[in-house]
């Protein structure tokens, strides 16, 4: 058996990186074992086609923590972002248009056009969840408190927490609480009268999510996704020089220079646990390694019910695991492009509306309704559709005038009521097309090739249980101090030694690092 670790990570995702970086810097043997043949779990550039570098999965950057990024130097290390600007374009069927700009007087010239009432209203609602950001920010960097609580000192954990909170002004309390509970569609209806303006806004809250913006619990994923920033400025996002893959790589080098080894094609096929604690890890091919602390960046359910078995769980903590949701509803398309697509609601090529994510989705109830098709086991039949094109700021990921455009798609559940997506995959891409074709024409015309990742492809490429990107639904029952169950959303498991440090465990998902740099931090507590 292969010793001479202090700590063994299982998965090279961004967030093992980030805790493999924080424990060697402080002095820890660490070693990350990635089953891939690159890093980065679902932060990653891939090249698809011959000269194209795409980023396959994630696609965009906000939500990673400022002080991870100053903590690792990772812009020593290459990572570089582009913010986005305008950040938003919607192409509605009338021909009308919208953007949102970082410039905020640009954005209130936009909303006048829809609604004079809401202009006048937006800068109060930017303040509103500006001020919410500030509460909730915070915790993402927190342990939650042992829930339920066995004794003194876990009270005393609530009582810090309570702290935090107390003082806090009742037109800032109130709407905290609510917002975890509300829908998207109620939180903005609340704010504004202009459809076009609140379905812009609502897209943030059905992101990765299994409901529609009519589902209670996705105005907090709403509020999820503002929390971040670009350079300092919040709710801002960018797109990574290079691809999705220079956060991981920038992470890693971070964890290199400090000590840190890393190997990839190292496939786990099970964690070692002797009297009770986990000593180590068996490789595919047999080889085993020791480590006196063994984390896992993997979801829940790979790590316990794959890595160790029900037979080494406990039967009330292996039925809970069982009981996490974690089937996905996000499909993902990439497309190698030849130019880039005419908008009927703007023609004219390049134009700002190629910078800006684009969405196709024009109502509200669009949405709805593609949620009813998705909860009853059917792809959308109007599926929601994100559009992004990474090239107008990095020429260099596609050969000279060429282009590639990102498509992400809600709703795609991973369990379908008739067939299976290795039926239907192909015929499904093809519907998605035709849909983009009616705010594009030429865009049939323009697709070099493509690549469409359902959510069995996610979970097969990179292992994710059912394609879910955020490693498990992020409702409010899955979320703080029941992430990913009851009793141990503290990184620690019901066994000694192994952690977790993956967006199965608190704060959740996203290319955040908050889940890494959390279990660092408890794992030195421990060790």
């Amino acid at each position: 058996m292969q010793a001479g670790f202090d700590v063994l990570i299982i998965g090279g995702g961004h967030n093992g990186l980030v805790a493999a970086a924080y424990l060697a810097r402080s002095g820890r043997r660490v070693l990350v074992l990635e089953r891939r043949e690159m890093l980065g779990g679902c932060s990653v550039t891939e090249e698809v086609w011959p000269g194209y570098r795409v980023s396959t999965a994630a696609y965009l950057t906000s939500l990673l923590e400022e002080r991870v990024i100053r903590d690792l130097e990772l812009e020593k290390f290459g990572y570089q972002v582009d913010a986005k600007d305008p950040a938003f374009f919607s192409a509605f069927p009338d021909g009308r248009h919208f953007f949102m700009w970082q410039d905020r007087r640009r954005t209130l010239d936009e909303i006048s056009k829809f609604s004079r009432r809401d202009a006048e209203r937006y800068p109060a609602y930017e303040d509103h969840i500006e001020r919410l950001s500030r509460i909730v920010a915070p915790l993402l960097l927190t342990t939650p408190p042992q829930f339920p609580p066995h004794g003194a000192a876990d009270f005393l954990d609530y009582l810090k927490l309570a702290a935090k909170l107390y003082g806090l002004a009742r037109r800032d309390l109130v709407p905290l609480i609510r917002i975890f509970t509300q829908s998207a569609a109620d939180f903005l209806n609340e704010w504004f009268e202009s459809e076009e303006l609140k379905v812009t806004l609502a897209t943030d809250g059905v992101i990765g999510a299994n409901g529609g913006p009519r589902s209670p619990g996705t105005a907090y994923i709403l509020l999820h996704h503002c929390m971040g920033g670009v350079g300092g400025k919040r709710g801002l996002w960018g797109f990574v020089r290079g691809g999705m893959g220079m956060v991981s790589e920038s992470v890693a080098e971070s964890a290199r220079r400090s000590g840190a080894t890393v190997r990839i094609n190292s496939v786990v096929e099970k964690i070692l646990v002797r009297d009770g604690r986990a000593c180590g890890v068996v490789l595919s091919g047999g080889e085993e390694i020791a480590a006196s602390t063994v984390v896992s960046n993997l979801d829940p359910k790979r790590t316990f019910l794959g890595l160790i078995g029900e037979r080494g769980l406990d039967p009330e903590f292996a039925a809970a695991i069982r009981a996490f949701r974690c089937e996905g509803t996000s499909l993902k398309m990439n497309l190698a492009l030849s130019g880039l697509p005419e908008f009927r609601a703007l023609p004219g090529a390049p134009g700002p509306q190629h910078r800006a994510t684009m969405h196709i989705c024009p109502s509200i109830d669009y949405i709805e309704r593609a949620w009813d098709d998705a909860k009853y086991g059917r792809p959308s039949e109007r599926p929601m559709l994100e559009l992004t094109i990474p090239t107008m700021y990095d020429a260099s990921l596609a050969p000279p005038g060429r282009h590639i455009m990102g498509v992400f798609l809600q709703y795609a559940p991973y369990t379908l009521r008739d067939g299976n997506w290795d039926q239907l995959r192909e015929s499904y891409a093809d519907r998605v097309i035709d849909l983009i074709a009616e705010y594009t024409p030429n865009i049939r015309d323009i697709i070099v090739d493509r690549q469409t990742l359902t959510p069995l492809d996610l979970e097969r490429r990179f292992g994710i249980t059912g394609g879910n990107i955020f490693h498990g639904e992020m409702s409010l029952d899955q979320m703080f101090v029941m992430r990913p169950v009851a009793g141990w959303a503290r990184y620690r498991t019901p066994i000694r030694g192994l952690y977790l440090c993956g967006s199965g465990a608190h704060p959740g998902g996203g290319v955040m690092g908050a889940p890494g740099y959390n279990a660092a931090r408890e794992i030195l507590k421990d060790t």
